[in-house]
């Protein structure tokens, strides 16, 4: 994400309009220029790198928007690496220490830097020159790196990354968001509310599967003290929103005027029909390793019950309960399934209380044998769930034998 010194936008009374780019000749022509510069200083020290960018900028207006494509660039497709034979500042210590045993002379240098070149070659097992040892000297500099990868994205790709970019920069200075999401596949719920739970964000969820949900998300600049990294964590969800099919949100801002120095309110809207362009992957099909192993077994079980992953939120209230798998019979009956592995007690506690609000008497808990519950404060005993104990790997005869 770009930093707030390189965000680009205006505001239309209340509204803040960040700056889109279209993709147009001109703005894939630059994008492809960056991806170029890029690609040619590959190998080369970060400052050769930085000189090229700096012509390319020249003294034109749009050197803003120049700066941001580049600096995604830099953050997101690059690499940069101290190449050095030896840690630069125990490189440093050992030529300066040998260099003290000499008076200072062309000729002198270059015999200090010859004697630890062949030191070095002993020491690390392999070929040490001088010119190494020169270059290496210094490498811990940022201007001295070495850009070692860079994979290219498209010029396109480079626009939709920046555009995304200058909106997920209006969240820094959110008071509150609401959204809203509408009648989705439940797929597309679950991976966000995943995400919002990835991202530990503050929320109040209301709502259903069949009508949609609500949620309202606290901002950066709600909290006693404005945090950036929360910010920054609001800012990461919205490429996972662009995997939901309809949406819209609502931001409230408060941002300081540049001129008056006077804190001042602004808001911001956003819908699914927008043209940003999402660079997270779609969702996985399995949480963790113990669930993916739990599959592969059931279906080598060849049973009458069906394993289903894409189940039915179940609500709660401020929030909703996402099982992992839906057990389903020929004859109708069916049963949700939640595994519950190693996890903090915080989070042993949430699950417990949302295992009881659910009230939900067709629900399968599976629990590590790991797990501690009493430290976590935590009651199986006042769950309506049938309780299912597992160590290593859960068996889906444990399960059959649970449901029967």
């Amino acid at each position: 994400m770009l930093p707030s010194e390189l965000l680009i936008q205006r505001r239309n009374g209340e509204t803040i309009i960040p700056k889109c780019l279209k993709l147009d000749v001109r703005n894939i022509a630059i994008a492809a220029e960056l991806i170029n510069i890029f690609q040619s200083t590959r190998g080369e020290p970060q400052r050769e790198l930085d000189r090229q960018l700096q012509e390319l900028e020249g003294d034109s207006p749009d050197y803003r928007m120049k700066r941001g494509l580049a600096y995604i660039l830099r953050h997101s497709f690059s690499t940069f690496e101290i190449v050095s034979p030896l840690d630069p500042q125990d490189l440093r210590a050992r030529v300066f220490q040998l260099s003290a045993q000499s008076l200072p002379s062309l000729s002198a240098t270059q015999q200090t830097l010859t004697k630890l070149a062949d030191e070095l070659t002993q020491e690390l097992k392999r070929e040490v020159l001088p010119a190494q040892i020169s270059a290496g000297l210094y490498a811990d500099l940022a201007e001295n790196r070495i850009l070692t990868q860079f994979d290219p994205p498209t010029p396109e790709a480079l626009l939709h990354r920046y555009n995304l970019s200058q909106v997920q920069g209006i969240f820094y200075r959110a008071s509150d968001i609401v959204l809203n999401v509408h009648r989705n596949d439940p797929g597309e719920y679950k991976l966000l509310f995943r995400y919002l739970k990835l991202f530990q964000l503050m929320a109040y969820i209301e709502g259903d599967t069949e009508h949609g949900f609500t949620i309202a998300i606290d901002g950066p600049v709600s909290l006693f003290n404005s945090s950036t990294r929360y910010g920054l964590a609001i800012a990461k969800l919205l490429p996972a929103l662009l995997h939901v099919t309809k949406w819209n949100l609502r931001a409230n801002l408060i941002e300081r005027d540049p001129y008056s120095k006077q804190m001042r309110k602004g808001q911001f809207d956003l819908a699914s029909d927008c043209a940003l362009v999402s660079h997270y992957p779609p969702g996985k099909t399995y949480d963790s390793m113990l669930e993916a192993s739990f599959a592969d077994r059931w279906d080598a079980l060849n049973s009458e019950w069906k394993l289903e992953r894409e189940v039915e939120l179940i609500p709660i209230p401020g929030s909703v309960m996402i099982p992992d798998f839906r057990l389903v019979h020929p004859d109708g009956r069916s049963f949700l399934l939640e595994i519950v592995g190693y996890w903090r007690p915080e989070y042993l506690r949430k699950k417990f209380s949302q295992v009881r609000q659910s009230q939900c008497e067709n629900l399968v808990l599976a629990i590590s044998e790991r797990l501690n519950l009493e430290k976590a404060g935590v009651k199986v005993s006042d769950t309506p769930a049938r309780i299912v104990w597992f160590k290593d790997k859960l068996s889906p005869k444990a399960i059959l034998e649970a449901i029967a």
